[in-house]
């Protein structure tokens, strides 16, 4: 996944995903990984998880799925770049920052034929960051996320899947993201997207084959965005290899 936020904006947010995940054979278990790289301003942030999930059954159609992830994350910040002519200024010198930490997080994930039910903290251990000899940061930075979609079949061509997305991070307003998608066929996708005060979401999703999908998404600002920053580009490509196992009698 490939995301630039506010194209046109000098320092805006760019975002760059690289993960996958797959079942063992019994498809109760299964294991994952992500990369993720996240620059703002002089700001890089760099991710690298690794996950876990067992899944149980829970009812006819029903399961659950329990996962932790654990990994390390890198971040720096090149203040020098802010006043690229201070010469020998001594606080200026030592204004590039670089710091790596571990970090886990948990989640917990219902799901049947039709509705499914998520939350979970990504990130879950505090961080101290020791910028110089008299500024430390402690980062506080636990962030909730509980989501619920559910699939409506109206027609054998068309089904309508509402769903929600609640994010929580302590001392801050919570946000709250109203999506609308409309399947069609099981394999195009055309979505929209509500988010309070910020913006309107418009996306796409395909199955250019049955184990190729590629996906755009455009954010479009409103309330208390300035006027003067420009739309949000997603891009998303997604493959999934298929191992088929074949039971082979001896002829014998």
């Amino acid at each position: 996944m490939h995301r630039t936020q506010w194209t046109g904006i000098d320092g805006a947010p760019v975002t760059q995903v690289l993960s996958g995940n797959a079942f063992f054979k019994n498809k109760r278990m299964g294991a994952g990984f992500s990369l993720v790289n996240d620059k703002i301003g002089v700001h890089q942030n760099f991710t690298a998880m690794g996950s876990y999930a067992y899944q149980i059954s829970v009812g006819p159609s029903a399961k659950i799925s329990f996962g932790l992830q654990a990994g390390v994350r890198n971040r720096k910040s090149d203040y020098a770049s802010l006043a690229p002519d201070s010469g020998n200024d001594p606080m200026v010198a030592v204004s590039a920052f670089s710091q790596t930490s571990f970090d886990a997080g948990a989640g917990v994930y219902l799901r049947t034929g039709r509705f499914h039910l998520g939350l979970s903290a990504p990130q879950l251990l505090p961080e101290k960051s020791t910028v110089n000899d008299s500024m430390t940061v402690h980062w506080d930075r636990t962030t909730y996320f509980l989501f619920s979609k559910y699939r409506i079949t109206v027609t054998e061509i068309l089904e309508v899947e509402p769903n929600v997305l609640v994010k929580y991070f302590p001392g801050t307003p919570l946000s709250v993201d109203l999506n609308l998608n409309f399947i069609f066929y099981k394999a195009i996708t055309f979505g929209c997207s509500y988010r309070k005060d910020e913006s309107v979401d418009f996306l796409f999703l395909g199955k250019i084959t049955p184990q190729f999908q590629f996906g755009y998404a455009y954010d479009f600002p409103i309330g208390d965005v300035p006027k003067t920053v420009s739309g949000s580009h997603e891009i998303m490509l997604n493959y999934r290899f298929q191992f088929h196992y074949t039971k082979v009698d001896s002829p014998r």
